[in-house]
């Protein structure tokens, strides 16, 4: 599909990506490779009916009913083979948004809260700031990937955890955890009364044999103590447009949480995004298999040329989502210097692994979802200016 293809100038737009490069990264000339939104125009049928939507011309306050939630239920059928009742669905602005709520009303201050770092960095900030008790199982590296520490797993629960945030599929490592992996978890999450909150956003952005398995689906005891939270956002390239929805069949938490909602007036979606949620899930997949068809060219790419190119950075192969965990420690920096390195010697703009957390210092994660002539000037800028070392 050409749209893949092709550079998308998305500067003028406010775009954080594009506009605030000179804010973010010093430098004009900074290629942005970081923030996870894509470089890819998004599907036509989305396009169509924001545009639809748009001439009417009268843009009140819109709610969700019953077609949008059963557009969703048939997305989540098909592609994950996971059968939703729509009245466990709730709406929110985003997942983020969600993470928030939920920590603020189903935990109290001084509550554990654990999450599995290296991690994206805003379970942090859900935990933190509100004044809960941060607790970190780490992941482990392990033949080139990570896995999950279940003796260190097991030990924080007994030590009173009360609320698990689990990344799946995991960013920034990539892992798309396996059925055994989400099943012992999940039961030692029930055997020890610990609410499991599964951010899946990614979900749909799996690297073939990888199958992405929702935590509620692996049984009816685990459903019963997981909240997931899901959107169309990362894998129709729509973060802008503030949809996103909780999946829950615990009617009292559902309820706690509709409450909150209404009490921070966050219970409303926009009409755009609405829109957009509905035609991305009924229309969208032609679109989504031509993304993953690229994205799986620009792993690939990516792998080989530094492979080739240096031994000193060393790529944590992703078994989803469109974000590359570098392992930059052979560059022999320290993070600071790792980071000035990239953006004003390299002039590329990557996350800095410290962002998160403390496991993530000696590496920087890559956006790869932009169109092969970006993925290629951002890889030839790392590896000349390794060589030049």
């Amino acid at each position: 599909m050409d749209k893949f293809l092709q550079p998308v100038k998305r500067n003028n737009t406010r775009s954080v990506k594009w506009d605030w490069t000179e804010k973010l990264f010093n430098y004009k000339d900074v290629l942005p490779m970081w923030v996870a939104d894509m470089d890819f125009p998004t599907a036509d049928a989305v396009q169509e009916a924001i545009m639809n939507r748009a001439k009417h011309n009268v843009y009140g306050y819109t709610a969700a009913d019953d077609q949008l939630t059963n557009t969703i239920t048939y997305w989540l059928l098909k592609r994950h083979n996971w059968s939703v009742d729509p009245r466990t669905i709730l709406f929110s602005p985003g997942v983020v948004t969600s993470l928030n709520i939920i920590v603020n009303t189903l935990t109290k201050e001084g509550d554990q809260v654990m999450i599995q770092t290296p991690v994206y960095h805003p379970f942090y900030e859900a935990v933190e700031k509100h004044n809960r008790k941060l607790i970190k199982n780490s992941l482990i590296r392990k033949q080139e990937k990570y896995v999950i520490d279940f003796d260190d797993f097991e030990q924080k629960l007994k030590d009173g955890v009360k609320l698990f945030i689990l990344c799946s599929p995991h960013n920034p490592v990539g892992r798309v955890w396996s059925t055994e992996e989400l099943r012992r978890m999940g039961e030692l999450c029930v055997s020890y009364g610990v609410i499991i909150v599964a951010d899946e956003i990614h979900a749909d952005l799996i690297y073939k044999p990888h199958v992405h398995k929702p935590m509620a689906t692996i049984s009816n005891e685990i459903a019963d103590h997981t909240i997931t939270c899901m959107s169309p956002s990362k894998t129709f390239n729509l973060a802008g447009l503030q949809a996103s929805y909780i999946i829950t069949h615990n009617r009292a938490w559902k309820l706690k949480l509709k409450r909150t909602f209404h009490k921070f007036g966050l219970h409303l979606l926009n009409p755009f995004g609405i829109v957009a949620m509905e035609a991305a899930y009924e229309k969208g997949e032609p679109w989504l298999n031509g993304l993953l068809n690229q994205l799986e060219q620009n792993k690939s790419y990516t792998i080989n040329v530094l492979k080739q190119e240096t031994d000193r950075i060393k790529v944590i192969e992703p078994e989803g989502t469109y974000l590359l965990w570098f392992d930059c420690r052979g560059l022999g920096m320290d993070q600071k210097e790792l980071k000035r390195f990239m953006q004003e010697e390299a002039r590329v703009g990557l996350n800095d692994g410290i962002q998160f957390g403390q496991e993530g210092s000696g590496f920087m994660r890559m956006n790869i979802a932009c169109p092969p002539p970006t993925l290629e000037e951002g890889l030839k800028r790392i590896t000349t200016t390794v060589k030049q070392l």
